[in-house]
């Protein structure tokens, strides 16, 4: 996917001024930092693909657009406040930009919706979080990378604790009466998701060394 061409078209949606270009390569540049392996520009690229499937559905398009730009934007695995420094640095930007406030209210909230700690409340945010959460019910070879790229971000972490950890994040989206809250994503991704996760908790429980032996 070419982003540039499609930020730029974004940008100019907002009719905001011609800032474009250093919010673009400054997102770049977040996206493809070192510690890195999963949240990265691959997926982003997903996310906006998927944006794209269901842009018919969105209440502001836009909006939740402009909210997977900046959803994973600032990611440190060792902090637990990604998501609110995110949601933060898609308002400052908006703001130096002159956006006006019910936007940076919508995307703020959309983006601390992707915390997953509780269950979004209008329907743009359930698309956001659908979205973010459209990899867990991805083909078996991706979502074998996806798991692998996941470990890779977490290399700091002693392989049982990390084991024990992941285990208890998929088991939690598994005692969920559903994945997905939207209807065409869990039409389309829930069974898939449940294989995925539930093949994924018993390479855990083995332990290290057979977590990622997926394929």
């Amino acid at each position: 996917m070419n982003l540039l061409p499609r930020w730029s078209a974004l940008w100019h949606k907002l009719n905001l001024p011609a800032l474009a270009p250093q919010v673009f390569w400054d997102l770049c540049d977040r996206y493809s930092e070192p510690h890195r392996a999963y949240h990265t520009l691959q997926h982003l690229g997903e996310c906006l693909s998927w944006a794209d499937w269901a842009v018919d559905l969105a209440e502001n398009p836009t909006a939740v657009e402009l909210a997977l730009w900046f959803h994973d934007a600032v990611y440190d695995p060792r902090r637990a406040d990604n998501e609110a420094r995110s949601a933060d640095l898609a308002v400052q930007t908006l703001e130096g930009a002159g956006g006006e406030n019910s936007l940076q209210q919508s995307v703020h909230a959309m983006i601390l919706a992707t915390q997953h700690a509780a269950a979004p409340t209008t329907l743009d945010m359930r698309l956001v979080v659908d979205i973010d959460l459209a990899i867990l019910g991805a083909a078996g070879d991706r979502f074998a990378q996806y798991e692998a790229q996941i470990r890779q971000e977490y290399l700091w972490v002693p392989g049982p604790v990390f084991c024990q950890r992941r285990a208890e994040m998929l088991q939690g989206w598994l005692n969920r009466p559903t994945i997905f809250t939207v209807d065409c994503f869990r039409e389309r991704l829930e069974h898939q998701a449940q294989q995925n996760l539930r093949r994924s908790l018993t390479l855990l429980k083995q332990g290290p060394i057979a977590t990622f032996n997926l394929n």
